[in-house]
């Protein structure tokens, strides 16, 4: 790519050539005397002052040096075999990992301390070809997003190889819906079904599409293929991200290192098989197009000048006219009316980002705002009004309440070394990409401005903790939905400016700087992913025969009868969620169930309906999840089975290494549990 004054720049390989003009040229003028040593370079073999003066650093300016594109033109065949060599070798690594991974016996640290070393130099590997590649990303932008892939490959595949079971157990929740749907073959909206199990049919767009998919495919259910979720809607949002990404500077280098940062960023585990990966997806997407198609005329000001932008910024995007909106809003609308169909929350957060960007001239698009808030209150107060109504009942308790709405999981108090550690690395992830972002919109102060929609749109949907908890997920939501943001101006703080922009010995400083800082953050954000992505694996992976076993125990219930355990996080939970009542009863407040622990088979009998059979299963996810999420104090869960089998309140139906079934049988009552 041409260089000011052909001088061959390391760092710069891949960025945007300086805009005459552009602001804190020191050295760098455009002007005549420029042009006069430009031609100086080429046609007088004896440089003159202006050509001194056009090309510092030359030792002996009597005698013209050799040509300064000859050393790049020999340097870039040389190290084109890099990338597709570490390439090869960092997935080859992975791959030879996979088989040496005992992820049947997790134990405190989950999968942590279950990778081997070849996983491990993968990554760093990986990284290594990343940061070779990112240097040509300007002439050879396929290397960069072919490792970018590669990495979501090594970070995110590995239980979707190894795990013979689904990962989260709570994904089998959304199969159960796959599979109710099919099994009924219409929606219920307004049925009452336990635990809110409605609100699925009232927000039905996802499993709809997965109910098709599993027709088309002709498989059993969505659990082939559940695993591999992350991957595709990662290999779906990459495309997204770029568009985002470009639509605010031209520099390649900036691109792939916000991408490469993002997918390392993203540990919160929102992109299994549920709503809210492909609803994501979807705002994003309109998103982009709005930052692409929406921009008012007369509205950029001076940012049309390239003299005020950063020499990375890319040039705000034509502007349209009142008719173009009013056409981009009807596209835009089933796209919206998709990200209703399919999650409650998301339709939210697209109508608070959409607010924000409103307190810009450039995106003050007041009707495609309109149109967004009258689909989703539309879709609240038809297929949605119950859930709707409930939600609404509840604001005045949470409304306010910002400690207790950013807390993270249900109790927001994590126990045992893996959770404790995948806990403290997820908020030092997010504290370090947040920091490096704050210092890019103070350091690069332009860059800022003209992303500043970007800015707006990223720290929207931080006062939705005044709102509401959302059942301990409102942390997560809000951190994701921030993160595109914070990912691209953490990258400018790390990658510095077109070379040729500044020419100050403080331009030359920083970029050596983030020379090293760059490598040194990537890898340290990669090591803060993995504990905090695989750290609580133990609670995410559940063996087949403990999954067989809740299935045996809620077929042989009778319809109507009651199932207990102490969450509903363990694999099958909610099959036959359509016939079968719930109740989880550690899901309250730890105090309330260390009091149960006296004497747990009486606090259950004494809450369960008369008359109605219920079944209680325990297993060994429930175990390792109430004791990392806090519901039970250490032992509390051996506690509990132990009383509950001794007690003859409850008899024992069917034993496991991997867990145990009892019925309630009370003397009290006519016997009519499930056989």
């Amino acid at each position: 790519m041409p260089q000011h004054h052909q001088e061959p720049a390391p760092v710069s390989e891949g960025s945007v050539p300086a805009q005459p003009g552009a602001p804190g040229h020191e050295d760098d003028s455009p002007g005549p005397l420029a042009r006069t040593a430009a031609l100086g370079q080429e046609k007088d073999s004896r440089p003159g002052p202006l050509a001194r003066t056009a090309a510092p650093g030359h030792e002996d300016d009597s005698r013209p040096g050799p040509p300064p594109p000859q050393p790049r033109r020999a340097a870039v065949p040389a190290l084109a075999w890099l990338p597709p060599a570490l390439l090869v070798l960092g997935l080859g690594l992975w791959g030879i990992s996979l088989p040496l991974v005992d992820f049947r016996t997790m134990d405190d640290y989950g999968l942590l301390d279950r990778l081997p070393v070849p996983f491990y130099a993968s990554l760093a590997v990986l990284t290594a070809g990343f940061l070779v590649a990112l240097r040509r990303a300007g002439t050879s932008p396929g290397w960069p997003l072919v490792y970018c892939v590669g990495l979501l490959v090594a970070l995110k595949a590995a239980p979707a190889v190894l795990y013979d079971s689904v990962r989260y157990p709570w994904a089998s929740k959304h199969d159960a819906v796959v599979n109710t749907i099919l099994g009924a073959g219409e929606l219920r909206p307004h049925a009452a079904l336990s635990g809110n199990m409605s609100a699925y049919d009232q927000w039905p767009g996802f499993f709809t599409l997965n109910a098709a998919l599993v027709r088309a495919f002709g498989v059993e259910s969505t659990a082939v293929y559940l695993n591999w979720a992350p991957i595709v809607l990662g290999l779906i949002l990459l495309p997204v991200l770029v568009l985002l990404y470009r639509t605010f500077t031209e520099d390649w280098r900036l691109v792939w290192t916000a991408v490469w940062i993002f997918q390392l960023a993203n540990w919160v585990g929102q992109d299994y098989l549920a709503p809210q990966g492909l609803a994501y997806v979807l705002h994003l997407t309109v998103l982009a197009v709005v930052l692409r198609h929406f921009v008012r005329p007369g509205s950029a000001g001076r940012l049309r000048d390239r003299a005020a932008l950063d020499p990375a910024a890319a040039a705000v995007p034509p502007s349209t006219t009142t008719r173009q909106r009013a056409a981009g809003v009807l596209i835009l609308s089933p796209l919206i009316l998709g990200i209703n169909a399919v999650h409650q929350l998301t339709p939210v957060m697209l109508c608070v980002v959409l607010a924000a960007l409103c307190l810009t001239r450039r995106y003050r698009n007041l009707g495609l705002l309109a149109v967004t808030g009258l689909i989703m209150l539309a879709w609240n107060l038809t297929m949605g009004r119950p859930l709707f109504l409930e939600t609404l009942g509840t604001l005045k308790d949470s409304l306010g309440r910002l400690t207790q709405n950013s807390r993270a999981g249900y109790t927001g108090q994590l126990t045992g070394p893996g959770p404790e550690l995948a806990g403290r690395a997820g908020i030092a992830m997010a504290l370090a990409v947040v920091l490096f972002a704050g210092v890019a919109v103070l350091v690069r102060r332009r860059l800022t401005r003209g992303a500043l929609p970007l800015l707006l749109a990223s720290a929207a949907p931080v006062p939705l903790f005044a709102v509401n908890d959302y059942g301990g997920e409102m942390l997560f939501r809000v951190y994701l939905f921030g993160l595109p943001g914070a990912a691209f101006f953490a990258a400018a703080a790390l990658v510095p400016a077109a070379a040729g922009a500044r020419r100050s010995r403080a331009a030359a400083t920083r970029r050596r700087v983030t020379a090293v800082a760059l490598p040194a953050v990537l890898l340290a954000l990669t090591a803060g992913f993995l504990p905090a992505y695989y750290g609580k694996d133990a609670m995410y992976y559940t063996p087949p025969a403990e999954s067989a076993l809740v299935t045996r125990a809620i077929d042989r219930m009778p319809a109507g009868g009651l199932l207990l355990a102490t969450s509903g996080s363990f694999p099958e939970a909610l099959h036959r969620y359509d016939e079968v009542e719930h109740w989880w009863f550690c899901e309250q407040d730890p105090a309330e169930n260390e009091k149960m622990l006296a004497d747990p088979a009486r606090y259950l009998s004494d809450r369960i309906p008369r008359g109605v059979p219920a079944r209680i299963v325990l297993t060994r996810t429930q175990d390792v999840y109430t004791a990392g999420e806090g519901l039970l104090p250490a032992g509390g869960f051996t506690v509990l089975r132990d009383k509950l089998t001794a007690s003859p309140l409850f008899r024992t139906v069917e034993e496991h290494p991997y867990g145990i079934v009892l019925d309630h049988t009370p003397s009290t009552t006519t016997p009519g549990g499930a056989s």
